[in-house]
């Protein structure tokens, strides 16, 4: 065999996803638009650097008018293989090799977001990934990308530093609604000005807070408050705060 030939068996096939995109005549762009799934990682499924699972389609899959398995059995499954007929075997998509792992967690220049849900009033326990001192926070497979223009002008802030939270939970409604996603400045960490902030509370899981620092106590203590009534406010000394970063703007659905 010659190494041409020996190449060219190394090419990856596109996968069902490509196909069905295709056979829709969706563009990438507007795929990304509908799924709100990343182009990075529409991408990797395309060109078969991720093994696609069901789940992974789930997102695609009413907006391309198939279903999840005939995008991942395409060409095996009836009403599929229109794009020249092409199809994958199941055996490529289903079946894991050892010493091949797909990519995980965001890809350079997205802002990652947290696996773990920022509990407004409780948390999820954290497994390792993004680790913070004592602590180690997973992170979703896929990051956030946000307009240079945008992080400089609107947050002012440096996109290395920024942390995408899911948030759930009802005790900073109605400012903050459980499942609303909120952008952290993790490099600022000091409660000034007075606002909203990601804290580590009792059991290192991470929430968000609204901080008032008591600037007559000595030593400085700063209010842990709710905007929900109904979950009461409290109260710490700064020094035993535990700051993730500074809340800068909350990404609502309407």
């Amino acid at each position: 065999m010659t190494a041409m030939a020996r190449r060219n068996r190394q090419v990856r096939q596109k996968t069902g996803l490509y196909y069905a995109r295709v056979e829709r005549g969706i563009s990438r762009s507007e795929l990304v638009r509908l799924s709100g799934v990343s182009k990075q990682q529409l991408s990797r499924l395309e060109n078969g650097q991720i093994r696609l699972r069901l789940d992974h389609l789930k997102p695609f899959a009413s907006h391309l008018g198939f279903s999840p398995e005939q995008i991942l059995l395409w060409g095996r499954f009836p009403g599929t293989g229109g794009a020249g007929g092409v199809h994958v075997e199941s055996s490529d998509v289903l079946r894991e090799e050892p010493g091949q792992e797909e990519p995980f967690g965001p890809a350079p220049g997205q802002v990652p977001e947290l696996d773990t849900r920022a509990g407004l009033g409780g948390g999820l326990p954290a497994r390792e990934l993004r680790k913070e001192g004592r602590h180690a926070d997973p992170l979703k497979a896929e990051g956030w990308l946000f307009p240079a223009s945008f992080v400089r002008e609107q947050l002012h802030a440096s996109p290395s530093r920024l942390l995408v939270l899911d948030t759930t939970g009802d005790s900073m409604a109605p400012t903050i609604v459980s499942g609303e996603r909120v952008i952290v400045d993790t490099g600022h960490r000091t409660p000034t000005p007075d606002g909203l902030y990601a804290i580590r509370d009792t059991f290192s899981c991470i929430v968000v807070k609204r901080l008032q620092v008591l600037r007559s106590a000595r030593p400085a203590r700063v209010k842990i408050i709710s905007d929900n009534p109904n979950h009461p406010s409290e109260e710490a000394p700064l020094g035993e705060l535990e700051i993730v970063g500074k809340v800068l703007c909350c990404l609502k659905l309407f």
